[in-house]
């Protein structure tokens, strides 16, 4: 991932600087601007400047309004992400399970329980990217590790055992 950039998910579009742009092509036609003209000033091609003049001649400016969001509505309000990210913070065992780590099959049981909207465990992933979550490895270290003996085997054992190529 490139350095500074979010993991969180961005709109693919900013909806609001395109009708901005639109209403300016209004604002262009309004003048007596040609199509040409308006998409050369506002750099897009000349098949958009033609449509928004289409939809300016027979709607005015609320016929290059934005007609609203795209795709399909979340699942999920904000309400519902709060939710989650309460219980998901308060921890796996908090949440019924005998070990702390999150797994996708957890995350989405948890989300089927609080919110009450079912998602498939490879689709989680992205819930977990829009509150914010990274992906997280456990260490897998023993509770009964011992550095310090780790340390001397290290020092004087691993010498002894280690192969030196013949030569």
């Amino acid at each position: 991932m490139l350095k500074g950039m979010s993991t969180a998910l961005v709109p693919r579009r900013d909806f609001a600087a395109l009708e901005a742009r639109r209403m300016a092509a209004a604002a262009l036609f309004a003048r007596g601007e040609s199509q040409a003209a308006v998409a050369r000033q506002l750099k897009v091609s000349r098949p958009s400047a033609l449509r928004w003049y289409r939809a300016w001649q027979r709607h005015g400016r609320s016929g290059l309004r934005a007609a609203g969001r795209a795709g399909r509505k979340p699942r999920l309000d904000a309400a519902a992400h709060q939710r989650l990210s309460d219980t998901l913070l308060r921890g796996a065992r908090a949440a019924g399970f005998r070990t702390e780590v999150w797994t996708l099959e957890r995350v989405g049981a948890v989300i089927a329980e609080v919110c009450h909207v079912r998602y498939h465990p490879h689709h989680v992933w992205r819930v977990l990217r829009a509150l914010g979550w990274s992906r997280q490895r456990p260490a897998r270290r023993a509770q009964e590790r011992d550095e310090a003996a780790i340390a001397g085997w290290v020092r004087r054992r691993w010498p002894q055992v280690k192969k030196t190529p013949v030569g």
